[in-house]
């Protein structure tokens, strides 16, 4: 490995101190909660668009996504493809409800229908699997900081000290930043690393012997520029009913009921930007997954197929060997920074569930007590250190790219969140009991397909029966989750009589 040299090592440092520092002069002025939490709503759809990109792929996109088309195809694009409509329509559904409400929390919405014991509940369903997702996505980030500081620890205390690294700067960012730094910084560092992976394309290609007349035929022959698949077994993640149907599912599921990218959305002007921001995003996405999808193909056909034991270090592995110094430099400070920021907001929108949906309903102060601002800020750091812990628990020998299992970790609980907001919108006749119900059983189907395989492990005699859902793919987990939610509540409903229908208010008579 050739390693970093003085050039390279400016570079991250001016990058991480410049952009931390812009993350805090934006957010000096934090006035209240809402201003912490959603910028004051005064965020321009365009921005809150690059925001959103940078969200939910910013090191999972630059780190794992080249990584796995090193070992596969174009196939996720028929996921990108499944993503833009879902956002096509939640920016339809669920996106008007939530600026009828002027609401900072997803689940606000939930309470407005069915009590607050239903936002409680799906509060903490999200708290949870965005705690696990993002620690894995911490972990993702680690990698390339691990290839910085190898040569000085020991082996065994590399991706611990990575880490650790990573979180603490992280939270020291978060704490001071609120929602409008987390916003503008990362639509900096996205253009950063969308420059930085176009860089790297063009340098991969040009030192493959011959360019692409050699990549793209050898990638055409051994199948690798292959992007639909018509396969109908539920077993194959990157088919086109796979990608379109459980894709259009899991992206609603992420953009509209997760606090992640909702927060984000509650940060435009009007619902008319939020749905621009949304839709935009979509079609961003395909864009940028083609870009690093190629990327990967290109550094298959530059590694001559190589084997390397964890797909996710393929390309930190050729920034740091073939990228020239400065460039270097700047590219892993982008992967640093998108990830710090991305998990930023990661921590950001869990403490405002916290806050918002735990806190004040129990202590009964109001969203604009000057203490909720400081109590939101105690929950960042809070969900900071075990995000942190979180990632120091992933095992570092995983075969499996990080991007697939931050994934599966989210669609494990995405289709009882939608079931439970397709209930509230869709299904009048629903109450509280049928939608806790109808998530709660969803979760626990979820759970016996997602460890299928590790239950049956532990208990051979359950083998036989979990076997048929052992082997289904992760997109379609969103859709199942969600059609399980849906009719256990619509089925409970029947159970009881009708809710009465909300009376209209007065209409007062002018002349």
């Amino acid at each position: 490995m050739r390693g970093l040299n003085g050039l390279d090592f400016v570079v991250i440092v001016a990058y991480l101190v410049g952009i931390t520092a812009l993350g805090m002069w934006v957010g000096r002025r934090q006035r209240d909660a809402k201003d912490y939490f959603v910028a004051d709503r005064e965020i321009p759809w365009w921005a809150v668009m690059f925001s959103i990109v940078a969200s939910e792929t910013s090191a999972l996109t630059f780190i794992s996504i080249p990584g796995l088309a090193y070992i596969g195809n174009l196939g996720f694009l028929e996921i990108a493809a499944g993503y833009l409509l879902g956002r096509i329509a939640l920016a339809f559904t669920l996106l008007p409800k939530y600026y009828e409400g002027n609401l900072v929390t997803a689940y606000a919405l939930l309470e407005k229908r069915f009590g607050l014991a239903t936002r409680r509940f799906t509060s903490i369903v999200f708290m949870a699997t965005r705690g696990m997702a993002d620690s894995v996505r911490v972990f993702a980030t680690a990698v390339p900081i691990a290839l910085i500081i190898g040569p000085l620890l020991p082996k065994a205390a590399v991706m611990p000290v990575a880490v650790l690294v990573l979180g603490t700067l992280t939270v020291l960012y978060t704490i001071k930043g609120g929602m409008r730094a987390v916003i503008w910084t990362e639509i900096v560092q996205a253009s950063v690393y969308l420059i930085g992976g176009l860089s790297a394309l063009l340098i991969a290609v040009h030192l493959t012997p011959g360019g692409w007349g050699t990549i793209i035929p050898a990638a055409s022959a051994a199948g690798k520029l292959k992007v639909i698949s018509w396969y109908t077994g539920f077993d194959q993640p990157h088919t086109i009913y796979a990608g379109l149907i459980g894709g259009a599912f899991l992206s609603m599921a992420s953009h509209g009921a997760d606090q992640l990218i909702v927060q984000r959305l509650m940060s435009a002007r009007s619902l008319k930007g939020a749905q621009a921001a949304v839709i935009g995003s979509g079609i961003a996405v395909i864009i940028q997954f083609t870009l690093f999808l190629m990327l990967g193909i290109t550094l298959w056909a530059f590694y001559g197929g190589q084997q390397f034991p964890i797909p996710d270090s393929i390309f930190p592995t050729f920034i740091v060997d073939h990228m020239p110094h400065g460039l270097v430099g700047l590219l892993l400070a982008a992967v640093l920074a998108a990830t710090m920021s991305t998990h930023s907001g990661a921590i950001n929108s869990l403490a405002a569930a916290s806050t918002h949906d735990i806190y004040l309903p129990l202590t009964g102060r109001s969203p604009d007590d000057p203490k909720t601002l400081k109590i939101g800020r105690i929950f960042a750091l809070i969900w900071g250190i075990a995000l942190t812990g979180g990632a120091l628990l992933f095992p570092q020998n995983a075969k499996t790219p990080v991007v697939v299992v931050a994934l599966s970790i989210a669609s494990f609980t995405y289709g009882a969140l939608l079931g439970g907001f397709f209930l509230a919108i869709f299904w009048r006749r629903a109450i509280q009991r049928d939608a806790i119900l109808g998530m709660s059983v969803g979760i626990l189907v979820m759970s016996l397909i997602v460890f299928a395989k590790q239950i049956s492990a532990a208990v051979p005699a359950l083998a036989g029966a979990l076997q048929p859902v052992s082997t289904i793919a992760y997109p379609w987990y969103v859709l199942i989750g969600t059609t399980i939610t849906l009719s256990v509540g619509i089925l409970s409903s029947l159970t009881h009589g009708a809710p009465p229908v909300p009376a209209e208010p007065a209409r007062v008579a002018t002349t």
